[in-house]
């Protein structure tokens, strides 16, 4: 089933990076998986995926956890390619999205359906200890914060949940390597996870061995 024309355009007039066929992947998957259990975003920025997760969550129920720090990542940082300067607390000189996240699923009407984590991944990670029925992982795209991604959120996916990874390309011509190379690729190579689905540089996996919690 498509997005409901309304978060459709909500999703599409978001501050973000989220192509549209691949927003549209993951409102699949999380409409398909939310009755089994919650769903969690690793990386916020202004909201946009979460809207296409939480445009899921209103149609099935359930509920979308997302954490951030609202800081930005590497790459949003000033002097580099994705900076925005709207998103700068120029009284503390640095970003923080967290405002413009929140009007953001107010005005999608998603408040009751998403829950914003605000947070550094590791740290909200080292307590989480719910089963998730959809994992998302977009944080930080440097080698640190992917590593630490990995380390972190997969081990949480149940048996038979999803596990989708943002900005994978296999061919470095086409963009970073740390979601191939310290997400994707050791996610594969765990056993715990198969391939199911790839639309764009969104790659979706199955946990098709062991059960939550189980060290990766």
């Amino acid at each position: 089933m498509s997005m409901p024309e309304d978060l459709l355009a909500r999703a599409r007039a978001a501050k973000g990076f989220m192509p549209e066929d691949e927003g549209e992947l993951l409102h699949e998957w999380a409409r398909e998986r939310l009755p089994h259990g919650p769903a969690l975003e690793v990386g916020t920025y202004c909201g946009k995926s979460a809207i296409w997760l939480g445009a899921a969550a209103r149609e099935v129920g359930g509920a979308v956890f997302t954490v951030d720090h609202h800081r930005g990542s590497e790459e949003n940082q000033a002097g580099w390619e994705h900076h925005d300067d709207t998103l700068v607390d120029h009284d503390l000189g640095v970003m923080d999205t967290l405002p413009t996240f929140r009007r953001t699923i107010h005005d999608a009407g998603l408040e009751e359906h998403v829950v914003a984590i605000v947070g550094r991944s590791e740290t909200v990670g080292t307590w989480w200890r719910t089963p998730l029925s959809l994992l998302f992982i977009d944080g930080g795209h440097g080698v640190e914060p992917a590593r630490t991604d990995f380390r972190t959120w997969p081990r949480w996916v149940a048996a038979g949940g999803m596990l989708v990874i943002h900005d994978v390309f296999p061919d470095p011509a086409d963009g970073g390597r740390p979601p191939y190379e310290d997400i994707y690729l050791p996610a594969l190579a765990s056993g715990a996870f198969t391939e199911v689905e790839a639309v764009g540089s969104m790659r979706v996996l199955r946990r098709t061995a062991g059960e939550a919690g189980d060290a990766l």
